[in-house]
């Protein structure tokens, strides 16, 4: 696939999502076979641009071409500022947050709220369009709520203004994410529009990926949340899109080392107290369905230290692997860790 004139390796993408990310995420799922990944959502507000958390957002030292950052807000003159400043700080491709449902970036009518108002969303495009010189995508939802599904006009009105690529994700905003993302809402943008447009929700296995690109039509898809503790998802879909074959399950001693070296990439970049936190997440998804998990992950919360989560790490494999050397997850925790 190609956004302006970065050629992809393949059509995989991985969402943004704040708190998840960061340059350490997006470094290890392209790794492990994404084609691309976007940002954590920066703000637009100019003030901000000088705060920890804002600079940690926009460092991608050492990160793998193309560098996506995904910008949010609701003024045009400060979306298109902050697009010019993330620009100038290495971003190669500018992504347009109007998919997020959350109500900290609705209420201030940004985000997915913004479909609510069309003539702002023209405006917004023009204004970061105009500002940069680099591709500038755009992430959307199906409507506001399933009353007012408004996909096609967006998508419409971004292609025509410069937009050269959109994401889409199978709700709307009322819908946050429970149900079911559907995805005749993205077949019929498919066929509305002729830049690449990437379909996303609930895709979670190969076979789901193959469904969606095969029903929807799309260039693309993009994997959130199934990726969270899989990073090796990627890899997957991309094998069986190819050859129509699975690969096998990875070995827990492969799980161990991949999670090992993301957690000190982790620690590395937060620095070791914020790094030990943030790691903690990442730990209960990689361990979310193990055999034996669930008591590891209650006591990993309750640890304060780096040596003592690494320790505590190596004793929980250390157990995996005296058992199986292949990837077992408890029967009853599939259904939910799928659902994810």
């Amino acid at each position: 696939m190609q956004i302006g004139s970065h050629i992809l390796k393949n059509n995989l993408v991985v969402a943004p999502m704040a708190g998840v990310t960061d340059r350490p995420f997006r470094q290890l799922c392209k790794k492990m076979g994404a084609g691309l990944a976007v940002s954590e959502m920066v703000t637009s507000n100019s003030l901000l641009y000088g705060s920890e958390k804002t600079k940690r957002r926009a460092n991608h030292e050492g990160e793998v071409d193309p560098i996506s950052v995904q910008i949010a807000g609701a003024d045009p003159k400060m979306m298109a500022e902050a697009a010019k400043h993330n620009v100038d700080n290495g971003a190669q491709i500018i992504d347009i947050n109007m998919g997020c449902p959350a109500k900290k970036i609705c209420n201030v009518m940004a985000g997915s709220a913004l479909l609510k108002d069309e003539p702002l969303v023209a405006q917004i495009l023009r204004a970061v369009v105009g500002a940069v010189n680099v591709p500038v995508t755009l992430k959307i939802r199906t409507g506001w709520d399933k009353n007012n599904r408004n996909a096609v006009q967006i998508a419409k009105m971004a292609e025509d203004i410069g937009v050269q690529a959109l994401a889409m994700h199978g709700r709307t905003r009322a819908c946050l994410y429970t149900g079911d993302a559907e995805y005749d809402t993205i077949a019929a943008v498919k066929q509305a529009i002729n830049i690449p447009l990437i379909a996303n929700g609930d895709i979670t296995t190969p076979e789901k990926a193959k469904f969606v690109l095969d029903y929807t039509g799309a260039d693309a898809v993009m994997i959130g949340r199934a990726a969270q503790g899989r990073p090796w998802i990627f890899r997957e879909i991309d094998h069986f899109l190819k050859t129509g074959e699975h690969l096998p399950a990875p070995e827990v001693s492969e799980i161990r080392t991949v999670m090992l070296a993301h957690l000190h990439d982790l620690y590395d970049f937060y620095g070791e107290l914020t790094g030990m936190r943030m790691a903690r997440k990442h730990i209960s998804w990689y361990t979310k369905g193990l055999k034996d998990s669930a008591t590891f992950r209650h006591n990993m919360n309750t640890l304060q230290t780096i040596p003592l989560q690494l320790a505590a790490i190596d004793a929980f494999f250390d157990h995996l692997q005296s058992r199986d050397h292949r990837l077992q997850y408890d029967e009853t925790d599939i259904q939910t860790l799928e659902a994810a």
